[in-house]
């Protein structure tokens, strides 16, 4: 195959809020160039273009009309684009999140590769860790997926707090009516404390950590040894909360995997090509590396 062939150039991109230090564009690329592909890959922030989160249908419709074959989507609008698209998959539908939606057909397709991101990423990252009871912290769109992925993995029971009560109460009956009653719990954020306690680990999915977000999501002093703790956020890769887990003696495992996974995933549809997992692995360690130098350099006193 070669890449001057349209049937091999992709042009997608990726739809959000903070997004300008995102490795996406870098991931996709470089993958596409090793399979003999041509993928340009934008970034569309939403809040560097003075473009409200409830105007999504309207930059959908743009990119469209743009010819971009697919984007991404992520915070603030994986659950706001729903009722703008043509058809979403049966996990995107599941989950009430999309993150990726590709055009075909005269169409646009949700999907949520979010799901299965995690629980890959989850699987090889930490592959024997205890799933009888865990604590999912946010009930926003990447903590539906999470949520969704824990319970396919056969997790006992998720106990899920959020700062709106009425979302995490609404994700738990979504996730009860898939797995099973009982399978989900909605909790309050007061209860943190006492659901940590009891719980065999934590999974981390809102803002809190992520780069103009900074600060940690619990006390550390709730983090036991016994705990695994995991984290959605991967801008920064280590945040606050990796470093207080591993300072408690918590096995963690970062956001990195879930995003790479995620990617891979979405690459597959954007294209109908495989893409090299590991290859991609290797790649994302060595742009976090290298956007570790760059931030580095930057913050040094001249």
């Amino acid at each position: 195959m070669t890449p001057e062939d349209d049937d091999h150039r992709f042009l997608v991109g990726l739809i959000g809020s903070g997004i300008r230090s995102s490795l996406s564009p870098a991931l996709h690329e470089r993958e596409a160039d090793e399979l003999g592909l041509r993928c340009l890959y934008r970034l569309l922030d939403l809040a560097e273009r003075g473009v409200p989160p409830s105007a999504v249908d309207e930059v959908l419709t743009a990119v469209r009309m743009a010819g971009f074959d697919g984007v991404n989507i992520t915070h603030p609008v994986k659950q706001l684009v729903l009722t703008h698209l043509d058809a979403v998959s049966p996990d995107a539908a599941a989950v009430g999140a999309v993150n990726t939606v590709v055009f075909t057909g005269g169409k646009a397709v949700g999907h949520n590769t979010d799901m299965p991101g995690f629980a890959r990423g989850f699987s090889s990252g930490l592959p024997d860790a205890a799933l009888e009871r865990v604590v999912l912290l946010g009930a926003g769109g990447a903590g539906a997926a999470v949520a969704h992925a824990l319970l396919a993995l056969g997790a006992g029971s998720v106990h899920i707090l959020d700062t709106d009560v009425g979302r995490s109460t609404a994700l738990a009956r979504s996730v009860a009516d898939r797995f099973g009653a009982g399978r989900a719990v909605a909790a309050p954020l007061t209860a943190v404390a006492d659901e940590l306690g009891a719980a065999d680990g934590l999974v981390h999915a809102t803002p809190t950590g992520m780069e103009g977000h900074p600060g940690l999501p619990v006390a550390p002093a709730l983090l036991r040894p016994e705990l695994w703790v995991a984290e959605v956020v991967y801008r920064p890769l280590e945040t606050e909360l990796m470093t207080a887990a591993r300072a408690r003696g918590c096995r963690v495992l970062d956001g990195g995997r879930m995003v790479v996974f995620q990617a891979a995933y979405a690459f597959q549809l954007f294209t109908g090509v495989e893409p090299d997992v590991g290859r991609m692995l290797r790649h994302f360690d060595v742009l976090v590396h290298q956007q570790g130098r760059r931030n580095s350099h930057a913050h040094r006193a001249p």
